[in-house]
């Protein structure tokens, strides 16, 4: 993304499915930030603790210091006034006011960058993630690779019966498939 010296806020997303390097491209991008000397503030849903409760996390151990917040507004309300660009990892499990705060934050001139998932386990979108895709000036799609076949992939398949809509895990509960591995009903609990 073209770094702009101005008032001109946008909001970048970088969505995928899980081991597909979404937050190590966040990461990537916020040193890159910290390294243009441009104040920034990090953010994570308290909720994702798999890894740290002060850091995001990548799946390979690459990490930044971050402040855990319980919701959108909490996250709006922490934000000061100089920070000119706010990371936010795991969008996804973030309530769907999501999309509002990014755009008020992007409307005051700061550069949003949020890493989710844009599909559950089910391959259907992920709310907020869909919504904040539509605002955003700026989308990537990272591809995992399918523990299946090897090809690319797009999906996040859940290994463990669970109906829950979020359900913490790693590679112990969940892995990469493309399109044609996927399985949505893998994971459907028995009736």
């Amino acid at each position: 993304m073209n770094i702009v010296h101005n008032k001109s806020g946008w909001i970048e997303v970088i969505c995928g499915s899980m081991f597909s390097g979404k937050t190590e491209e966040l990461i990537r991008r916020l040193r890159r930030a910290e390294i243009a000397k441009l104040c920034i503030q990090i953010f994570k849903p308290k909720l994702d603790n798999r890894y740290s409760k002060d850091y995001i996390v990548s799946h390979n151990e690459r990490r930044i210091d971050s402040v855990a917040v319980e919701n959108s507004e909490e996250l709006f309300k922490q934000v000061k006034e100089e920070t000119e660009v706010v990371g936010i990892d795991e969008g996804q499990f973030f309530d769907n006011n999501l999309t509002k705060v990014c755009n008020k934050l992007a409307d005051e001139g700061k550069r949003v960058i949020v890493a989710g998932l844009d599909q559950d386990y089910r391959g259907r979108p992920f709310h907020p993630m869909p919504e904040l895709l539509a605002s955003a000036e700026y989308i990537s799609k990272t591809l995992a690779i399918c523990k299946q076949c090897g090809n690319p992939a797009n999906k996040t398949q859940r290994l463990v019966k669970s109906d829950k809509e979020i359900l913490l895990g790693a590679t112990d509960i969940y892995e990469a498939r493309c399109r044609n591995c996927f399985d949505p009903d893998l994971a459907k609990e028995e009736d």
